[in-house]
């Protein structure tokens, strides 16, 4: 069994103006609902194998914030290039490309890709994900190169102002 979260950047800033998109930061908001998120998940004893991310600074900043929540080394964040403003097919063939020993990774990316990512997923759908939501599914396989075409099942969604 593999364990897939898809978690959406955190609130990114937008106080310059003319500020290249990939170099924005992560906001006051985004600086408090990533750590808060992350607790969320440790709170429901998820564990997480790989950490990997978007290299632009709002998706960095927000998977480096989860990483400091697990108390996870942040030297094993793996940076792929492909997954900055990544269409569905990038975030499948990123997600097929995992070692097979990994059980749980997340991913952090952005949207309109990751919705619609998440949405050919399960039965389950959502409108959008907001800023720094998780949508979590489970996949019976051993390897995830077989993710694709395996049958996923719906495991939660979860974002910031979601009351719990």
């Amino acid at each position: 069994m593999k364990s897939l979260l898809l978690i959406r950047h955190a609130k990114s800033s937008w106080d310059n103006p003319t500020q290249n998109d990939f170099d924005r930061p992560l906001n006051a908001r985004g600086l408090k609902d990533a750590p808060m998120m992350a607790q969320r998940l440790l709170e429901r004893k998820i564990k997480i194998d790989a950490f990997i991310s978007s290299p632009a600074v709002r998706a960095k900043q927000t998977c480096s914030l989860f990483m400091q929540t697990f108390k996870v080394d942040e030297t094993i964040m793996q940076l792929q290039s492909q997954l900055y403003l990544a269409a569905p097919d990038v975030l499948m063939q990123t997600i097929t490309g995992i070692p097979a020993s990994i059980s749980s990774a997340a991913i952090f990316s952005h949207n309109d890709g990751i919705t619609e990512f998440a949405n050919t997923l399960t039965n389950t759908s959502v409108d959008n994900m907001p800023t720094c939501s998780v949508f979590a599914v489970k996949a019976d396989i051993d390897n995830w190169k077989d993710f694709a075409k395996a049958k996923k099942e719906f495991w939660f969604f979860d974002y910031p102002k979601q009351q719990l």
